[in-house]
């Protein structure tokens, strides 16, 4: 049954109906029939799904929605928004993927019957795959309200499980997940909830409205068979009302990052970190050892002035926001408005697996919000898993999506711990992780900084991608907190302070590796902290990464790789490798295998011997003491001898090489003096005439299909390059390219055309490109790109806008001729096409020559003479 809550864009029309917007905009004014909008604004109105499908199918422009189609359209408009929905939708496929036979029997019946049995069915699943969390701070967190000034969409009121509810299965009176013994349950209203730090701790109330817990008289008190008193319901319970402030990453990394690209990105890579503030003091629930021990009480806040190198710190708790589990069990009247998705969920989940489906929703989510997300590339989070080693318990402090922890490779009985300050995030990071492998998964939410979620964890790998250039983290509160070992960081380190929480959470021996900006290497007022990590052997190696690697993308970032010390070396010395030669030359991003077989085979050998031989440009291992000036400075360009002869003066002798024989072909390719004629007379057509006509086909590119092809972008037509584009995952058909199309870029104003060859051909066509696929009987190829190209010929079919000029390309015109005289033309335009190709590649190695002299002068490796 179509859930008639769910409503479309006009853009989601057009993909409906395979259309484009202006379609759909054509309909709206010609057919008095045409749904009227539900919702969204007068620009950009939104319609019921049910209704324009009901309209489609009338008119004749639709036989059937695809499944996959389907299912993102009713994720996408769903009336809680598409991250609750996916997290529903993440719920339903884990117990489809557990318990096949449990979902077939829930959803046999209607959808109220659904509704009402899946809760009590989800718990079994969720509680011993994803646990509870350790140490101070578990709490439940359940309604709509709990996470709503947090929440990525915006929506007020929409957390990650909205509605009236309580903690896990708080509807049936059950404990949180994996908590302790009595754990609290969030009981949340329709305005806002409040959150229970512990079982004797007092209400701690976030919202708008600040309602208290149980703040009706009617309701009973929280766990009333426990010794904790009813939440909000006499005195003895004081409510803090604090509505929680979000605080955004800067826009360097803009809320890095989302560990996600496999897309999701093609799902890719990601971290939207908002982060909870709040002033209320934390409760701890003893340790995870003993999680039944008294609380500790916490220090005093300490003064707003922190001192700037303070003495040894001591084991005082700091001032904290509680962290909660990262998933509740929803109730029966949360799901209810979700279940057509979920059964259409479960339909695509028996084509392609639970697993995918889960993917490919949450990546469409991501391509669908680009500005909202970071994406951790996956051939980053592989590397950086691989730096970490095999290991058996996880952490990620700042886990998005979780791409870090879905790339380390699995093992019995792995513990996967994941936190985020983001709850919808937290949530999926959960989901994601369970789908993906049999490990136990840890995920909760909260600031990592101020409320960790894993105090007493011990952890044999951490990997992290924290937020870049934060100020607000927590430097004022945090001053006497203990995992401050090798310095208080500066407010403008909040870098150094994830490296010191990752040791922290480390066993002896275990290894950390943390995505870190560039200036974190180098920065005057972390050379201390810097300093003490090298002195007692706890950073091992930084790695530079290519530009290109992570967004953001134009700066070469760092990884830093550390482990925690059983014991301080006698003569340490610290890995550098610097990977920026295997940047990429055109906007494919980096040679990742490069990158990955140069940084392990230095990691590795450096990990066995405690030291590597210099690799010249690459990689070597420096003694500690080298490093420990004034300035500490980690940069490794800064420390690596450069390239030798062998890849410098023979390499240019190579180029130089290269060079002449390409410039003695460009002078072979020069065309011969332009004969003078007068001016040609000719009849012509456009080339929309021609595609009405039969004489050519004309496709539209954008869509990246099912398979992972290389993709033809409008970059690669304008510089002459190979195909180096990605585009995300979709129901429609990719156009794939075949020798002898001729390409057309649609943006930029450039008078250009490219017919394909050999090796470009099977490549998808990208975003604003046009194909043209002639009749062979009709029109030659290069005749048809020749005077595609002419400068008069795009100028009278350009449109011009405030910022970009756009060809189209039904206006370009070109003469009727027989085909005898298209070919004269076009073997003219073929060979102007291989002089220009010639030109560029001379263009190329000529730049390489000039920079590869320069840099050999310089760095003496090449005499003046």
């Amino acid at each position: 049954m179509q859930d008639n809550a769910t409503e479309v864009t006009a853009a989601g029309i057009a993909r409906l109906a395979g259309v484009g917007r202006a379609a759909v905009s054509n309909w709206r004014r010609r057919h008095a029939d045409f749904p009227k909008p539900v919702g969204g604004t007068e620009t950009s109105p939104s319609f019921a799904l049910a209704e324009v499908e009901a309209w489609l199918r009338k008119q004749g422009k639709l036989a059937e929605v695809p499944l996959r189609e389907r299912v993102w359209q009713q994720l996408a408009g769903h009336p809680e928004g598409p991250l609750t929905a996916l997290v529903h939708t993440g719920c339903a496929l884990l117990l489809i993927h557990e318990r096949p036979t449990v979902w077939l029997d829930a959803s046999a019946g209607s959808d109220a019957r659904l509704a009402a049995i899946l809760p009590g069915a989800l718990e079994k699943v969720l509680t011993p795959r994803v646990g509870g969390v350790r140490g101070r701070g578990r709490t439940g967190v359940g309604g709509a309200s709990a996470s709503a000034s947090a929440s990525t969409s915006g929506r007020a009121g929409a957390g990650v499980v909205a509605g009236a509810g309580g903690g896990v299965n708080a509807a049936f009176g059950r404990a949180g997940v994996n908590g302790p013994s009595n754990p609290p349950a969030v009981n949340a209203g329709s305005a806002s909830t409040g959150v229970n730090s512990g079982s004797s701790a007092s209400g701690v109330n976030s919202g708008s409205s600040a309602a208290g817990v149980n703040s009706d008289p009617a309701v009973p008190g929280v766990n009333p068979e426990s010794t904790a008193p009813a939440v909000n319901s006499s005195s003895a319970a004081p409510t803090v009302n604090t509505p929680p402030t979000v605080h955004n990453a800067p826009p360097v990394h803009n809320n890095p990052p989302l560990h996600g690209k496999s897309a999701v990105h093609n799902a890719s890579a990601v971290h939207n970190r908002p982060t909870v503030h709040s002033t209320v003091p934390d409760t701890p629930a003893g340790t995870a050892d003993n999680p039944s021990a008294p609380p500790t009480p916490s220090a005093p806040t300490p003064p707003q002035t922190a001192p700037a190198a303070p003495t040894t710190p001591t084991t005082a708790t700091p001032p904290t926001t509680p962290s909660t589990p990262a998933l509740t069990t929803p109730t029966g009247p949360q799901l209810l408005p979700s279940v057509p998705l979920l059964r259409g969920a479960a339909e695509l989940a028996a084509e392609i697996g639970a697993r995918q489906t889960f993917e490919f929703l949450l990546g469409r989510h991501l391509d669908a919000n680009p500005r909202q997300y970071t994406l951790t590339p996956a051939e980053l989070a592989g590397l950086m898993a691989d730096l970490a080693g095999p290991a058996r318990t996880v952490l990620d402090p700042a886990c998005g999506t979780g791409a870090l922890l879905r790339a380390v490779d699995p093992r019995p009985g792995q513990e996967l711990y994941a936190q985020d300050s983001a709850p919808e995030l937290a949530a999926l990071s959960a989901l994601r992780l369970a789908l993906h492998s049999r490990a136990t998964v840890r995920a909760a939410v909260g600031d990592t900084l101020r409320a960790d979620a894993h105090p007493g964890l011990q952890a044999d790998a951490v990997l992290c991608h924290p937020p870049f250039n934060e100020r607000n983290w927590g430097h004022d509160e945090l001053a006497y907190d203990p995992r401050w070992e090798y310095g208080f960081p500066a407010r403008t380190e909040s870098e150094l302070a994830w490296v010191q929480h990752a040791l922290a959470r480390l066993t002896d021996g275990g290894t950390a590796v943390l995505l870190m900006p560039p200036a974190a290497a180098s920065r005057r007022s972390g050379r201390r902290i810097r300093a003490d990590l090298l002195r007692r052997g706890a950073l091992r190696a930084v790695v530079a990464l290519p530009v290109g690697a992570a967004p953001p993308y134009n700066i070469p970032l760092h990884l830093w790789v550390l482990r925690r010390p059983d014991r301080t070396p006698a003569a340490p010395e610290v890995l550098l490798v610097d990977t920026g030669r295997f940047a990429g030359e055109t906007r494919g991003g980096p040679d990742w295998e490069a990158v990955r077989e140069a940084v392990l085979d230095a990691w590795r050998a450096f990990a066995r011997e405690g030291r590597l031989a210099e690799r010249p440009g690459l990689a070597r291992s420096v003694p500690v003491i080298e490093l420990l000036d004034d300035d500490v400075d980690l940069a490794p360009a800064r420390h690596l001898p450069p390239a030798a002869v062998a890849d410098g003066a023979e390499q240019l002798t190579r180029v130089r090489e290269r060079l002449g024989e390409t410039l003695r072909l460009t002078a072979d390719l020069t065309p011969p003096p332009a004969d003078p004629a007068p001016a040609a007379r000719w009849t012509l057509t456009t080339v929309g005439e021609l595609a009405r006509g039969g004489a050519l086909v004309m496709r539209t590119g954008g869509n990246g299909g099912h398979a992972r092809v290389p993709v033809l972008t409008d970059h690669d037509v304008l510089a002459g390059t190979a195909p180096s584009g990605t585009l995300p995952e979709s129901e429609e058909e990719a156009v794939l390219t075949e020798p002898g199309d001729v390409v057309v870029p649609v943006l930029g104003g450039g008078a250009v055309a490219r017919v394909i060859d050999g090796a470009t051909g099977g490549a998808a066509l990208g975003r604003n490109l046009v194909l043209l696929r002639p009749d062979r009987t009709a029109l030659d190829p290069w005749f048809l790109a020749g005077f595609l190209r002419g400068t008069a010929n795009n100028r009278q079919a350009s449109s011009y806008a405030s910022t970009a000029t756009r060809l189209d390309v039904r206006r370009l015109h070109l003469p009727r001729l027989p085909l005898e005289e298209q070919r004269r033309y076009g073997a003219r335009f073929r060979a102007l096409d291989e002089f220009e190709r010639a030109l560029r590649h001379a263009s190329r190695l000529g730049e390489q020559l000039v920079r590869g002299m320069y840099d050999g002068l310089t760095d003496g490796t090449v005499a003046p003479d």
